[in-house]
């Protein structure tokens, strides 16, 4: 238990029912500065649009573990108030973050929360979106797990419409009369993770469906060359291929070739001299000029950023990956033939062993490392939510609370928190990480250090997580950029 900084309250029910109205008043708040400004507000990282009551008093419990000390609606309800009063450009703004430095971190001295709150948004007082820019087009090449997690994605982040659109899943005809609606009926509805946030409606007539207020248009075709996307009003697309077909240049170069698309990413490996990006990692590798690049794989965006942190910080000289892999679609329900080796085997009722390519993959973003990693897997009967186990040779010696406070600041405080999350209780288990927004969940409780010997235990959503990851770097195809408060954290 992390030091109490704060007085105890004399009555937990009342303090609780005040602190509860607090965050009921935030609410319109945060979705007119989302809205109106296009300014999005979280809580070391945790975002406040859309939120329950609930889940914003959860953000703000989970500060103790952050700055070993408690948050207080009652010290961020006042520094959203001054936000919603100012006429603000679009932005990210931290708004735990800005409260910790006033509180407890002795900025802003003197002033009073106003003064404050306005001299750390300075520059972005008057600020107007860039001139002439308007919603990115974006489409959804295949409609499967990550498509339809893509989309909800996307939906969630509309907002004012002003950012990334989504405008068009692309998929094969099915053989059922009533195919449209069954494409909405698997976005609505989801056994991993639940319901879709909104309401959605088909619109037969128009081939396409309505999920809060954004029209989608579903599209029949068979080869991603033989669409005239203008003829739906969709220009300069940036398309998303999440189907696993294509993998080179020469493949995903087709989907240029139809009218109305820009660029291509694909949720997957990408093969031969294309440009693997993981969020967060190697990101700035991104040029304008790019028309196609891959995301890499889960386990690859899952693995990177732990090893670049403990590369950084004590080199690493050799090590194995061992992937602890939810089942995939790839497998098959009960035994019956499949090309691979063991993957025809009944998925729900066996351990798998199977190869992973996410070891050797990690040279193609972390070049320093090529050559010193190994890696396999094994496919377990969970249908989401994986785990990646790196056991590593370290180029000096150290020690598992050294290790666990490192990888804690690096998760909490450093370029990579978006990438990394840290969890240290002893309780957790796979399904409490299904919708992680995180490439991966450091796990401290399971950490194992030997001197130059380190094993470290990594969860990941191997569907949601990824799909995160993917919506980061179609954020920064499509030039968007965000400017982020307080500059300093």
């Amino acid at each position: 238990m992390n030091e109490r900084k704060r007085e105890r309250p004399d009555d937990y029910f009342r303090d609780w029912k005040e602190r509860e109205a607090l965050a009921e008043g935030m609410i319109p708040l945060v979705g007119e500065l989302s809205r109106r400004k296009n300014v999005k507000c979280y809580i070391y990282g945790k975002s406040l649009v859309n939120q329950s009551v609930t889940q914003i008093m959860k953000d703000h419990r989970y500060v103790r573990q952050v700055e070993e000390n408690e948050l207080s609606e009652f010290e961020t309800f006042p520094i959203i108030k001054s936000l919603s009063a100012l006429d603000l450009g679009p932005a990210h703004i931290d708004i735990g973050r800005l409260a910790v430095q006033y509180y407890d971190k002795g900025e802003g001295a003197g002033l009073s929360v106003d003064d404050y709150v306005r001299q750390q948004v300075a520059d972005l007082i008057g600020a107007k979106p860039e001139p002439g820019r308007g919603p990115v087009d974006v489409v959804l090449y295949g409609f499967g797990r990550i498509g339809r997690l893509m989309a909800r994605i996307l939906i969630d982040k509309t907002d004012g419409g002003e950012s990334l659109r989504l405008r068009a899943v692309v998929v094969r005809k099915g053989s059922a009369p009533d195919d449209l609606v069954k494409r909405a009926s698997l976005l609505r509805r989801d056994s991993v993770h639940g319901a879709f946030d909104g309401t959605i409606r088909v619109d037969e007539e128009r081939q396409s469906f309505v999920a809060n207020g954004n029209e989608v248009k579903v599209i029949y075709a068979d080869s991603p060359d033989s669409i005239d996307y203008t003829e739906y009003g969709i220009n300069d697309a940036i398309v998303v291929d999440n189907t696993g077909v294509w993998r080179d240049e020469a493949g995903l170069s087709r989907h240029l070739k139809s009218k109305g698309v820009a660029k291509v990413i694909l949720t997957a490996p990408g093969k031969g001299d294309m440009k693997n990006v993981v969020a967060g990692i190697n990101n700035d590798m991104i040029d304008a000029s790019d028309s196609i690049i891959s995301a890499a794989s889960c386990t690859t965006n899952a693995i990177v950023p732990p090893l670049k942190a403990m590369d950084d910080r004590y080199g690493i000289i050799s090590g194995h990956v061992e992937t602890v892999h939810a089942y995939t679609n790839d497998q098959n329900l009960i035994d019956n033939y499949h090309k691979a080796d063991r993957r025809g085997r009944s998925a729900p009722l066996n351990m798998v062993i199977t190869e992973t390519g996410a070891a050797k993959a990690v040279a193609k973003v972390l070049p320093q490392l090529a050559g010193k990693l190994t890696g396999n897997a094994i496919r377990v009967p969970i249908p989401n939510v994986s785990m990646a186990i790196l056991n590593l040779t370290l180029g000096r010696a150290t020690t598992k609370e050294e290790v666990n406070e490192y990888m804690r600041h690096m998760a909490l405080h450093s370029s990579m928190r978006k990438q990394i999350d840290y969890s240290n209780s002893p309780e957790v288990v796979s399904s409490d990480f299904v919708g992680s927004r995180h490439a991966c969940i450091f796990d401290a409780q399971a950490t194992i250090v030997n001197g130059t010997q380190a094993v470290l235990y990594l969860w990941y959503d191997n569907e949601f997580g990824y799909s995160c990851q993917v919506y980061r770097i179609l954020e920064q195809v499509s030039g968007i950029r965000y400017a982020r408060y307080p500059k300093n954290a």
